[in-house]
C-alpha cells in the first residue's frame, strides 16, 4: 500500500536523547567518524539546544560533496539548504563527504576501489559513532540518487537504523537504467548501442570490460577505474532491497527529474506494503523547481547558486520522521 504524504509538518516533535555535542547554533559543524578506510568527515546541522531525531545524509554519485555541490555543474548547495530546512523542522542531520572525497579524502579504499558495499560500511560507521555519542537508539538514513542505493544496502543490517528515506533513487538495477538511456537517445548510432549493451552485459556478469576499439563516447562511462563500482551497482535491485528491509521507508521523487523517473519511485514504493511515496510536482533531480517540458531550462537550474530547495520537501521528510519516531 502506498501513502501520499502531505506537505504539512507534524505539530508534535518526538525526541531522542541528546545530539552530538550539540552546537549552540544550528551548524554546520564538522564532526568525524572512524571508518574502515580511515577518518570520515560529516557536517552536523540541528536544532539548537533541542534533542531531536538524527539522520545521516548520503550524497549522490561522482564528486558530489556534503552540500550537494559538484564541480561538473551543480552549485548552490542543494543538500546544505535541505539540511538547514530540516533543522528548522526539528530534525538533526549529519551530511557526509564520501570516503576518498573532500573532507573525507584521507580515508582510503582497498585495492578494489569504491563499491556500494564499502560505502554502506561507512554508513554503519556513522551509525555507530552517532549512537555512541548521543545515546540515540537509532539513526535515520537519507540518500539522494546513488546515495539512495547506498542507504538501502546499509539498512539491510538493520541494527541501529530508524528508517530509510530515498530521494530521487532509481527503482531498477542501474544497468537497466543505463540501457534505457542509451537506447532512447536518438543521437546514438547503432555502433554505440551495440557496444554499450555488450559492456553492460559483461559488467552484470562481474567481468571487466576492455575499452580497446570501443567508441570514444563510451569511454567515460566504462572508465576502467569505475568498473568495480559499476559491477557492484549492477548487482543490486533497489526494489528488492526495499522488500527485504522491514523498517519505515519513504520514497521521494520529483516529477520533472531528468535522470530518475516517477516510475522508478513507483517501483520502489510497490516493493512491499507500508512503503510511503510522495511525488513533488515540479521538482527536478537537484531538488529545485524546474519545468518538465524544457530540458535546457531544467538543466540550467543545476548551476543556479541562489536557487532554493524545493518548497515542501523538508516538511514532507520531517513529517515522516516525526510520525515514525518512537
Amino acid at each position: 500500500m502506498r501513502t501520499l504524504l502531505l506537505a504539512a509538518a507534524s505539530a508534535t516533535l518526538l525526541l531522542v536523547p541528546a545530539a552530538i555535542a550539540a552546537p549552540a547554533t544550528e551548524g554546520p559543524t564538522e564532526i568525524s567518524a572512524s571508518g574502515p578506510g580511515g577518518e570520515l568527515k560529516g557536517f552536523w546541522r540541528g536544532p539548537a539546544s533541542v534533542s531531536a531525531p538524527i539522520a545521516v545524509f548520503v550524497p549522490g554519485s561522482g564528486p558530489t560533496d556534503h552540500d550537494g555541490n559538484n564541480p561538473l555543474g551543480v552549485a548552490g548547495s542543494p543538500y546544505g539548504k535541505l539540511m538547514q530546512a530540516l533543522a528548522e523542522e526539528g530534525i538533526a542531520t549529519v551530511a557526509i563527504d564520501k570516503r576518498g572525497q573532500f573532507a573525507s579524502a584521507g580515508a582510503a579504499f582497498g585495492p578494489e576501489g569504491p563499491t556500494i558495499a564499502a560505502y554502506a560500511e561507512d554508513v554503519h560507521a556513522w551509525i555507530r559513532q552517532i549512537r555512541e555519542e548521543t545515546g540515540a537508539p537509532c539513526v535515520w538514513l537519507i540518500g539522494h540518487s546513488e546515495g539512495s542505493l547506498v542507504v538501502l544496502a546499509a539498512a539491510q543490517a538493520q541494527d541501529g537504523v530508524c528508517g530509510v528515506i530515498s530521494i530521487s533513487g532509481a527503482g531498477r538495477r542501474l544497468s537497466d537504467v543505463i540501457r534505457e538511456q542509451i537506447n532512447q537517445n536518438p543521437a546514438n548510432p547503432p555502433e554505440i548501442v551495440q557496444q554499450a549493451e555488450a559492456a553492460i552485459t559483461s559488467l552484470e556478469a562481474g567481468r571487466k570490460v576492455d575499452l580497446t576499439g570501443m567508441h570514444p563516447a563510451l569511454a567515460p562511462l566504462f572508465n576502467p577505474q569505475a568498473q568495480n563500482l559499476l559491477i557492484s551497482m549492477f548487482a543490486y535491485d533497489p526494489a528488492d532491497l526495499v522488500r527485504r528491509y522491514s523498517g519505515p521507508v519513504l520514497v521521494v521523487q520529483g516529477s520533472t527529474d531528468l535522470q530518475v523517473k516517477v516510475k522508478d519511485a513507483e517501483r520502489l514504493a510497490a516493493a512491499r506494503a507500508g512503503v510511503s511515496l510522495v511525488v513533488m510536482d515540479g521538482m527536478n533531480h537537484v531538488l529545485r523547481a524546474a519545468p518538465g517540458d524544457n530540458v535546457a531550462a531544467n538543466a540550467a537550474t543545476y548551476g543556479e547558486g541562489s536557487a532554493p530547495v524545493f518548497p515542501g520537501l523538508a516538511a514532507n521528510i520531517a513529517n515522516f520522521i516525526k510520525t515514525h519516531t518512537r
